[in-house]
């Protein structure tokens, strides 16, 4: 008898109209570029004499210089471009209950100050929620602050999940994070007893709120003089009460264990790839799930189904032997419509993440992301695993528990149960400061040391050990998060990021050096594309200043409008601007969208990539540590008024102020002089290319033109603005000598 093929779990779909698109593009727009990089390098060749109007030969260098670095980035961004895929899944089609593994949901929290314990709970209770079998997920917070609030917040979230999750299940509530339930009225059932039991629910939900915030007030700086310096804690988490009714409800519930670290001022903690490593040791000795799904506190499940979905590409008979993760889109419940600071940052989660899907997969996102635990702990995959116990030991430390657990995959340590003592006294070992000396955690198994961009990392070296990933983006958002909506937290956040991307860059593991050996040659564009992508700072620094001051001084530095070179130049231009609008709209955003990404991405360039740059090196030489501030999630009213209502708040330090207000009044003085010297001397067809460039460079800057001549709270401070034009006349001096006469 015949036997027909099980139907697949998913499938991968590429769209040839997308890919020749992109493929012509490319051919189009790289044979402009190289007729420009010649047009640039002829000029050391021409052996012309010098004239008034023609500029030195270290202006046309540094133009030079970064016009070649954005050629560079353009190639390298290529590959992201060369075969973009997306993904559907068939949850329907997984096996039984019974068959499917377990899984482990990694939640992590720093500070309970800037992360709300209220927020971060409902985060624990929506992962507890997943449509998944109880007895089969097992959730643990790490709290790095080691604050009492978020274990009493702990213990009086698993005495609301009681109730949650069976009104969550018995209605069939798709939204199951309760904050986010209870502010939208999801629609359900009308009966009856659903909305008797929803009023109930809900008033347990406010009793809730109120237990934590009352703790908060009554204990408000117990723990702040510690969180640097404390014990581990691990704690199996039970409740506060012994509900009668809720225990015959006969609802199983998830495992959930509070876990705080040792933290030592004087060890190294390792930022958020430090806390996770504990995780993975910690559940590697309780749980030990095959799967891990991680989130940040501040990201909670929108959707149960996330579980399952991310099944049919683990369990896929052709996919899960060389599979590491499954990473979802992050997308933000606190999203403008007019996005002005790009909060929702769409293009790695809108076109990124897919081209890099149809080579070996997108990169770790620092959050939802469901990740086979063995890829995790393991060499590169041609060579196996090794099973001799000193090398075990020398790789993932003296726990003999630990070691013996992680041999025996998807099955719950029944000492949590008989013997919670031990298991207690073994996980405050694998959770100690000193744990980890002499193994290879965060060098070769684990997350990635080295780098706050600790995702970023951890990802290079999965794929560069062989693994794979899978990018797959449903039409209802799996995880919901809070975005930053205000310009300093932005700058921190975006400083953050690029300090950690320029670290990898800079070390060992850079990886034009280290990944074409290891990976394919358009996954290794990829990674360099990222690893170097705070360089853009250098060319548009460049654009910011040499172009204008030699307008200002009548020196052009572009092809006259009369020439067929000016042409090409226009036609990169635009063909730049008009590739980035396709892809906006294709990824279902408008205009507005374009116009913000544009402008927030120059406002980076001259600010928070060069400070990420100078940090990394900073941090490299040994002159600086590392760092890792959480932003903060907690609400300001005024600062989100003003964000949903399109207006920029400029109170931030004048570290960031100083050169986005500068580079627009350089634009703006160089702008008028060009007009003024060529309504009084002509030649506008030699100057009009820097005439145009100033304008546009204004017109991005609007916000910042504004926020000078603002009168509310959040305006560009007049002393800001006055250094600000100190910097501005410095350059335009100082360039005048140098890059003129």
């Amino acid at each position: 008898m015949e036997r027909h093929p099980r139907p697949p779990l998913n499938l991968c779909h590429v769209d040839p109209k997308s890919i020749f698109i992109n493929r012509a593009h490319m051919l189009v727009h790289g044979a402009a570029l190289l007729i420009l990089v010649h047009y640039r390098a002829s000029f050391f060749f021409a052996g012309e004499a010098s004239s008034p109007d023609r500029p030195t030969t270290l202006a046309w260098l540094i133009l030079f210089l970064g016009e070649l670095t954005l050629s560079i980035t353009w190639l390298l961004h290529q590959a992201f471009r060369w075969r973009p895929v997306s993904r559907t899944a068939f949850p329907e089609r997984l096996p039984g209950d019974g068959e499917l593994p377990s899984i482990d949901v990694l939640v992590c929290t720093a500070d309970p100050d800037k992360e709300p314990t209220v927020a971060v709970m409902n985060t624990v209770i929506s992962a507890m929620a997943l449509d998944y079998p109880p007895e089969k997920l097992h959730v643990y917070l790490s709290d790095d602050s080691g604050s009492p609030l978020t274990l009493y917040g702990m213990r009086e979230a698993y005495d609301f999940a009681r109730r949650w999750l069976p009104f969550c299940v018995r209605h069939g509530v798709k939204t199951r994070c309760p904050e986010a339930y209870f502010s939208e009225e999801e629609g359900g059932s009308t009966s009856e007893a659903y909305e008797s039991e929803k009023q109930e629910v809900k008033e347990k939900y406010k009793l809730f709120k109120a237990h934590i915030n009352g703790y908060r007030n009554r204990n408000h700086s117990e723990s702040r003089d510690r969180r640097q310096d404390h014990p581990s804690t691990i704690e199996v988490i039970h409740g506060n009460s012994s509900d009668e009714v809720v225990q015959a409800d006969q609802q199983q519930m998830p495992l959930l264990v509070y876990v705080s670290r040792e933290k030592m001022p004087s060890h190294p903690h390792n930022f958020k790839a430090g806390a996770l490593n504990v995780l993975l040791r910690v559940s590697g000795v309780m749980s030990n799930s095959p799967y891990i799904l991680v989130l940040d506190c501040d990201m909670r499940c929108n959707d149960p189904s996330s579980a399952r979905l991310a099944m049919c590409f683990h369990l896929d008979p052709k996919m899960s032997p060389s599979l590491s993760f499954v990473q979802f889109p992050q997308l933000f419940h606190n999203i403008s419509k007019n996005d002005i600071y790009d909060s929702r940052i769409r293009m790695p989660f809108g076109t990124l993440w897919y081209g890099m899907d149809g080579l070996q997969g997108p990169l770790l996102s620092g959050t939802g992301f469901y990740a086979k635990r063995e890829s995790l702990y393991s060499k590169p995959m041609q060579k196996g695993a090794t099973t001799n116990l000193i090398d075990l030991k020398a790789t993932f430390g003296h726990s003999n528990e630990f070691i013996k657990q992680r041999q025996r995959s998807d099955k719950l340590n029944k000492n949590i149960l008989d013997d919670p003592g031990a298991v207690c006294r073994e996980t405050k070992l694998l959770a100690s400061c000193h744990y980890e000396n002499g193994t290879k955690w965060g060098q070769e198994v684990g997350f990635m040391y080295g780098s706050v961009a600790e995702d970023f990392f951890t990802s290079l070296a999965l794929h560069c050990k062989g693994w794979k990933s899978a990018y797959y983006c449903p039409s209802r958002p799996q995880f919901l998060g809070a975005s930053t909506t205000n310009l300093n937290d932005l700058m921190v956040q975006v400083t953050r990021w690029n300090s950690g991307l320029a670290e990898v860059a800079l070390s060992r593991f850079s990886p034009p050096i280290y990944a074409p050996w290891r990976m394919s040659i358009l996954q290794s564009m990829c990674y360099t594309e990222i690893a170097f992508f705070p360089i853009y700072c250098l060319p548009v620094c460049c654009f910011a200043t040499v172009p204008q001051i030699c307008l200002f001084n009548g020196v052009p530095i572009f092809p006259k409008v009369s020439s067929s070179l000016f042409l090409v130049y226009c036609f990169v231009f635009l063909s730049s601007l008009s590739k980035h609008f396709y892809e906006v709209v294709q990824s279902g955003h408008s205009v507005r969208t374009f116009i913000n990404e544009q402008r927030i991405w120059m406002i980076h360039s001259v600010t928070t990539y060069l400070y990420g740059i100078i940090n990394a090196v900073l941090t490299r030489i040994g002159l600086r540590r590392g760092s890792f501030l959480p932003t903060s999630k907690a609400d300001d009213d005024e600062q989100t008024e003003m964000y949903k209502r399109g207006v920029f708040d400029f109170r931030t330090s004048i570290v960031f102020l100083a050169p986005m207000v500068a580079a627009v009044m350089l634009s703006m003085a160089s702008f008028v002089g060009g007009i003024a010297r060529v309504l009084v001397l002509g030649g506008w067809d030699k100057l009009f290319a820097q005439i145009a460039l100033s304008f546009f460079i204004l017109a991005m800057g609007y916000p910042v033109i504004e926020g000078m001549v603002r009168s509310d709270k959040g305006r560009i401070p007049l002393s800001a603005a006055i250094r600000s034009a100190l910097l501005s006349l410095a350059l335009l001096l100082l360039g005048s000598a140098l890059l003129v006469y």
